[in-house]
C-alpha cells in the first residue's frame, strides 16, 4: 500500500471507530500534530482556496500574452437592389502585432459594383497590400500591451509568495487550536488522576473512622475534597469538548466537515515533532534574513507593477504620432512586385492641448506607488521586529517551562511528606488537601507555560511565512 493511500486509511479509522459498540471505545488513536497539519494543508477549504491564486496568476498571464496574438480581420459587405448590384465590397487583414508598438499587416481588398468610389476601384483579382504600423511618439518604448504583459508576469510570482502567505495562515490558525486541544486535555487528565487520589483517600479516611481510628467528621472533608475534585474534572472535560469542537473546524475529508470523535487524543509528546513540522527546525536568529520573506516578495513584485503603470502613465504624456506604410500589389506571389513606386501610407497626430487627465493619472500612479513603497518600508522593520521578540520570547519561556517543572517536582515532594505524616497521625486531611491543591494548580501552570511555549513556536512559523513542504 502507498504512503498515500494508508494514510487516508488511517485518517478515516481516526473519525469512525468511534461508531463501532463501546466496548470498542476503549482504546484510543491518537492524532499526531503532524498529520493534523498534513490533512488540514490537503483538505480544508481555505488551504484549497490559496490553491487557486496560482492558477489565477497564470491565467493572467495568458490573457496578457494573447495581446500580442495574430488577427484576422475580415469585413465583407454586399448591396443589390431591382436588379443592380450597389457595391460588393471586401476587406481581409492579417496582423501580427510586436513588442515595441510595431505591427504587421498583409492585407486583401476586392470593390466591386455600379457604385463603388472611385478611390475603392481596384484591380479584378484584388489589390494585395503588406506593410508595417508603428507609434513613434506614445506607445513606442512601452503601451497598453507592453505594460499588461510585464504586470502579469509580476502578478504571477506576487501569487506565488500570496499562496505562501495563504497557507501559513490557515496552518497557523489550525496549529493554535491543536494547541489549545492539547492543554484542555491535559488538564483533563490532571483533574482525573487527582480525582482518584482523592476517591481512594476518601475510602482510607472512610475506614478508618468507622475503625474508630479517627474522627468521623474527617470524612466530610475528604468527601468534600472528591467532590471539588469531581468538579474541576467537569469543568475541565467542558472545556476539552469546546476545544475539540475547535478543532474539528480545520479537519476535512474530501469537501465534508469531519467531527472530533471523543476516541480520538492529542499526542502528548507533540513537542518533539512541532519544530520539524512548522520546519523551524535549525533557523537560528542569526540566519534570519527578510530577502526571501513571501510577504517581502509580495510587496516588490506589486511594487514592480506599480512601476510599468507609472511608465506607462508617464508615457501618455507624449503626443500620439502614428505612420503606417503599405506595398501594393496585384501579383504577390512575385517578390519583385512590391516596389516603391505603389504605396499606401499615412499619418496621425493627436495630442490634448492641456493633458489634464494625463497628468492626473501620472500623479496618481506616483502616489499608489509612494503607497506600496511605504507599506514596504514598514513591513521589513515591522517582520523584522516581530521575528526578533518572538526569538526572546521563546528563550524566556524555555526558561519558564524549567522553573514551573522545578515547581511541579517540590510541590509533589511537599505533597508526599505531607502524606507520609498523615499516615503517622502528624498531619491533617487539611493540610493534605492545602498541599494537593498547590500541586494541581502547578500542573495546570505548566500545562499553560507549555501552551504559551508552543503558541510563541507558532507565532514564528507565521512571522516567517513559512509553508511546509514536508506535509
Amino acid at each position: 500500500m502507498s504512503k498515500r493511500n494508508s494514510i487516508r486509511l488511517f485518517f478515516y479509522l481516526l473519525f469512525f471507530m468511534a461508531s463501532l459498540p463501546l466496548v470498542a471505545q476503549q482504546d484510543t488513536l491518537v492524532l499526531t500534530f503532524k498529520e493534523y497539519l498534513g490533512y488540514v494543508k490537503k483538505y480544508h477549504p481555505i488551504a484549497k482556496q490559496a490553491q487557486l491564486t496560482l492558477p489565477v496568476g497564470q491565467a493572467n498571464l495568458m490573457r496578457a500574452r494573447g495581446g500580442f496574438d495574430p488577427k484576422v480581420e475580415v469585413d465583407y459587405e454586399r448591396k443589390e437592389f431591382k436588379g443592380t448590384e450597389y457595391w460588393d465590397r471586401l476587406n481581409t487583414t492579417f496582423k501580427i502585432p510586436t513588442w515595441f508598438g510595431i505591427e504587421l499587416k498583409g492585407n486583401l481588398e476586392q470593390n466591386e459594383g455600379s457604385f463603388i468610389n472611385p478611390d475603392e476601384t481596384v484591380p479584378t483579382d484584388g489589390l494585395y497590400s503588406a506593410g508595417v504600423s508603428m507609434s513613434l511618439a506614445q506607445g513606442f518604448w512601452i503601451n497598453e500591451r507592453m505594460a499588461t504583459l510585464r504586470k502579469a508576469k509580476f502578478f504571477r510570482e506576487q501569487s506565488k509568495a500570496d499562496q505562501d502567505i495563504l497557507v501559513n495562515e490557515v496552518l497557523y490558525s489550525a496549529s493554535l487550536a491543536y494547541f489549545d486541544w492539547l492543554r484542555a486535555y491535559r488538564d483533563a487528565e490532571v483533574y482525573q488522576d487527582f480525582l482518584s487520589n482523592a476517591e481512594e483517600r476518601f475510602q482510607g479516611v472512610k475506614s478508618s473512622a468507622l475503625a474508630g481510628d479517627i474522627a468521623i467528621i474527617d470524612t466530610v472533608e475528604a468527601k468534600i475534597a472528591v467532590q471539588d475534585r469531581a468538579l474541576g474534572l467537569e469543568q475541565a472535560r467542558v472545556k476539552l469538548i469546546k476545544r475539540s469542537l475547535e478543532l474539528s473546524n480545520f479537519l476535512w475529508i474530501n469537501d465534508v466537515p469531519v467531527e472530533l470523535q471523543p476516541n480520538v487524543v492529542p499526542n502528548l509528546d507533540s513537542e518533539a515533532e512541532i519544530d520539524t513540522t512548522l520546519e523551524i527546525l535549525g533557523r537560528p536568529l542569526d540566519s534570519f534574513t527578510l530577502e526571501n520573506h513571501p510577504k517581502i516578495r509580495s510587496l516588490e513584485y506589486k511594487i514592480d507593477g506599480l512601476v510599468v503603470d507609472r511608465r506607462l502613465k508617464a508615457n501618455k504624456l507624449l503626443p500620439k504620432l502614428d505612420v503606417e506604410y503599405n506595398f501594393l500589389t496585384e501579383t504577390p506571389e512575385l517578390s519583385n512586385s512590391f516596389v516603391t513606386e505603389n504605396y499606401k501610407g499615412g499619418v496621425a497626430f493627436r495630442f490634448p492641448l492641456f493633458l489634464r487627465k494625463e497628468r492626473g493619472d501620472l500623479k496618481l500612479a506616483k502616489f499608489k506607488l509612494r503607497d506600496a513603497e511605504y507599506e514596504l518600508d514598514n513591513a521589513q522593520i515591522e517582520i523584522q521586529n516581530k521575528v526578533i521578540a518572538i526569538y526572546r520570547e521563546l528563550d524566556s519561556y524555555t526558561t519558564q517551562n524549567s522553573l514551573i517543572s522545578n515547581i511541579v517536582r517540590d510541590y509533589g515532594t511537599l505533597l508526599e511528606a505531607e502524606e507520609r505524616k498523615f499516615s503517622f497521625g502528624e498531619s491533617s486531611l487539611f493540610l493534605i488537601n492545602s498541599r494537593e491543591s498547590k500541586l494541581i494548580d502547578a500542573f495546570l501552570k505548566r500545562n499553560e507555560m507549555q501552551n504559551k511555549f508552543f503558541e510563541a513556536k507558532a507565532k514564528l512559523f507565521k512571522s516567517l511565512a513559512i509553508n511546509p513542504q514536508n506535509l
